[in-house]
């Protein structure tokens, strides 16, 4: 039964076949394995007797059998790893022999010469100077390879010379091609990745040169069977897949050969030949072809290399803005969004995004918040590195499908170990439409055996969901500007660290001078008092314009002692241990409502105090709360009648909170962040009495509680303070929290 399916995945079968130790060679040549210490025969292709003239089985000493091999094998540059050719002869003719070493073993491949005088080296070095002068003034890359493809062809006699160019998955391009028309034109397909497995770009790779004279050879064994095996990764006479030979076949030829185009050592892609009948290559034109194919090769990667630090240098000058603007600004990120043109300059982008310590900011064309947060996470939760770059993110991410329009595309830099802290810039979709040479997606199953589709024709496929990918240089520059952000972040952390120090010292200096003027001062102004009241006592016959000068005085001196009282409360507040303990809460505001029953004589004052839970603090402390938030309601009400005063009590998560609402004379909330500053008022020093420093005093006892304080308030319609203190560790929830 035979099953056709759309199952890319299929060809994966292929890939695990064990192409490089096949166990067989193509016909057209001979193989010996050598061992090299002794000269004898490990194994030999099946025909080597009768090819050779000698009896090679396995044992068979080289310099009794073939005196000419052995001699050859003799010397130290005949047994270095690396491949080398001589002329031997052999059975009466000569041989071309190509050795090179697998393991601990040689391997000797040996080929007919060739017959015609003009493939003989001299007659071919003319022919590769006249090509390698055309690659000099040839710098556009469709004009490099159509000399390539047309030179090849010319010098092989093939039907069909195409150049095959990898992109960044493996898929295939034809980019230029030269033919006589007997096979069909392949120029501007693409090919899948599946149509050459991992394992055989592996192989093309290590060895450039690849050819198949005739696919409908039998192969020949190589005996005896050993094992391991012997690695034949570079053996030009290796027998081939018979998963590729189906593949040749459906293409419609019979004859091929490659030649392997490396760029910086690694695969760019390849120069491929067809012939739609057997046909076969001599050895020194296939020397002359990889000749020809390695200079090209050296032309484009000089070329890729000139593009590639033309851009580097571009990207390196958009760096060194983006550097002065950050330096310039307060914070790195300021100085990144202001100069929003180049941070995208800096990586070719249509839009970007910082997310970091909680802020967002984005430039150009980017995502909604929720979705740039959205891909932060994914990108948090798949562990990633330091850098992260795909073109098409849907399809790893589907939710970013819904933004494609503008972020099908992302490069993504972390900027913090300890946070989730991005810079991510976003490329728009790219819709393009693709040709394929036949479905890609099509295999077929038959008995357990997966064979290559058997269509070539051109099958064209719209693209979607993916945009143009990331250049290395535009990879590069990222990381550059991941190091330079570190680096201003760490100096401002090192510059933030040294202001630190500096100001907890001068808090230390400026506490001591507080405490020092304050404790100095409280005993001056008790004598003015004193003084002015047994002046008043002892003159009575001032007249009533001297007893106001007097009252005035002491008023004064009165006002100045409760400011240097507060003010030396304040100033200890940096010393003072703070002793935690369990709290009632009730007891502290019956205290400071009795505290205050002076001054609520001829109040109407409706109280509202709910039962309150307890805290977890220093009681003696957290009493100075209370009483400086309940006189403030009691003073702040006084235009009222009647006043009202609630004061209310809840547990809310690892929290206790507390609130003081009053129905008073409230203040503006545009003022809000004024409320707890020293000496800030809201209200006019003629209308309420005070020192400025009550609310200041409270934050900074909740302060070293680890608590807060909020406010909130309205003109003329009261306000509300509200505080909350972290619960004591010990205490389990005594029910579910709620909030009034």
């Amino acid at each position: 039964m035979t099953d056709a399916r759309d199952d890319t995945a299929d060809l994966d079968l292929c890939a695990r076949e064990p192409i490089h130790i096949p166990g067989a060679i193509q016909p057209y040549g001979v193989l010996l394995v050598i061992d090299p210490g002794t000269l004898r025969v490990v194994q030999a292709s099946a025909n080597a007797a009768e090819k050779l003239g000698a009896p090679l089985e396995a044992g068979t000493s080289l310099p009794a059998a073939l005196p000419a091999l052995a001699e050859a094998l003799s010397g130290d540059a005949a047994l270095e790893a690396g491949a080398d050719q001589q002329r031997i002869e052999a059975a009466g003719r000569h041989w071309q022999m190509t050795l090179h070493r697998s393991g601990a073993h040689l391997v000797a491949e040996f080929e007919a010469p060739p017959a015609a005088e003009d493939e003989t080296m001299d007659r071919l070095f003319p022919r590769l100077r006249r090509f390698t002068e055309t690659l000099t003034d040839d710098g556009d890359l469709a004009r490099l390879t159509g000399h390539l493809a047309r030179h090849v062809r010319a010098l092989t006699g093939h039907d069909r010379a195409l150049v095959y160019r990898f992109d960044a998955e493996w898929n295939g391009e034809v980019i230029a091609e030269d033919g006589n028309g007997r096979l069909p034109s392949y120029l501007g397909l693409r090919f899948p990745a599946g149509d050459i497995p991992a394992q055989a770009r592996r192989l093309y790779r290590l060895s450039r040169l690849r050819m198949i004279p005739d696919i409908d050879y039998r192969p020949v064994p190589i005996m005896p069977a050993i094992d391991p095996p012997v690695d034949l990764s570079l053996a030009t006479l290796r027998s081939v897949s018979p998963v590729h030979l189906e593949y040749m076949r459906n293409m419609g030829t019979a004859a091929s050969m490659s030649v392997s185009i490396l760029v910086a050592g690694e695969l760019w892609g390849l120069v491929a030949c067809h012939s739609a009948r057997p046909h076969a290559v001599s050895l020194n034109i296939r020397n002359a072809c990889d000749f020809a194919v390695q200079a090209a090769a050296a032309r484009i990667e000089a070329r890729e290399r000139s593009a590639g630090d033309a851009l580097r240098l571009r990207l390196g000058e958009v760096l060194g803005r983006l550097l002065g603007r950050m330096a310039a600004a307060s914070d790195w990120r300021r100085g990144l969004v202001e100069a929003g043109p180049e941070l995208l300059a800096q990586v070719g982008a249509s839009g970007a995004a910082i997310v970091a310590e909680g802020s967002y900011h984005a430039v150009g064309d980017a995502p909604e918040e929720a979705g740039v947060r959205a891909i932060v996470a994914w990108l948090e939760a798949r562990g990633e590195g330091d850098l992260y770059a795909t073109p098409a993110l849907a399809t790893l991410l589907p939710e970013a499908a819904s933004f494609a329009a503008v972020a099908s595309g992302l490069l993504a830099i972390r900027i913090s170990e300890l946070h989730p802290s991005w810079l991510l810039w976003f490329r728009p979709e790219v819709v393009r439409t693709v040709s394929w040479g036949g479905d890609p997606h099509k295999t077929v199953a038959e008995h357990g055996r997966i064979h290559p589709r058997a269509s070539f024709a051109a099958w064209q496929e719209q693209v979607r969901l993916t945009a143009l990918p990331w250049r290395p240089a535009e990879i590069t520059a990222a990381q550059d500007l991941r190091a330079a952000i570190v680096g201003i972040v760490l100096r401002k952390a090192e510059e933030l660290a040294a202001l630190t120090q500096e100001l907890q010292r001068s808090n230390k200096e400026l506490e001591a001078f507080s405490y020092s003027v304050s404790h100095d001062l409280r005993a001056p102004f008790r004598h003015i008092v004193g003084y002015s009241q047994l002046l008043r006592e002892r003159a009575p016959e001032l007249d009533e314009k001297c007893r106001h000068y007097l009252d005035s005085i002491a008023d004064a001196a009165l006002s100045a002692g409760r400011l240097v009282d507060d003010l030396l409360a304040f100033s200890q507040l940096g010393r003072t241990h703070v002793a935690s303990t369990d709290v009632d809460m009730n007891k502290l505001v019956a205290e400071v409502k009795h505290t205050l029953a002076f001054t609520l004589e001829q109040r109407a004052i409706d109280w509202r105090i709910d039962p309150l839970p307890p805290a977890w603090g220093d009681p003696n402390l957290l009493r100075q709360v209370w009483l400086n938030l309940v006189e403030n309601a009691v003073k702040y009400t006084r235009p009222r009648n009647p006043a009202r005063i609630e004061v209310t009590g809840w547990v809310e998560g690892d929290e206790t909170c507390y609130r003081v609402r009053d129905n008073g004379v409230g203040f503006d909330m545009a003022y809000v962040d004024k409320l707890f500053g020293v000496f800030q008022r809201l209200q006019r020093a003629e209308d309420f009495e005070g020192t400025g420093i009550g609310l200041a005093l409270a934050r900074r006892i909740l302060d070293r509680h680890h608590g807060r304080i909020t406010a909130q308030g309205r003109l003329d319609e009261g306000a509300e303070f509200m505080f909350a203190l972290p619960r004591n560790p010990t205490r389990k929830p005594t029910g579910k929290p709620t909030k009034p």
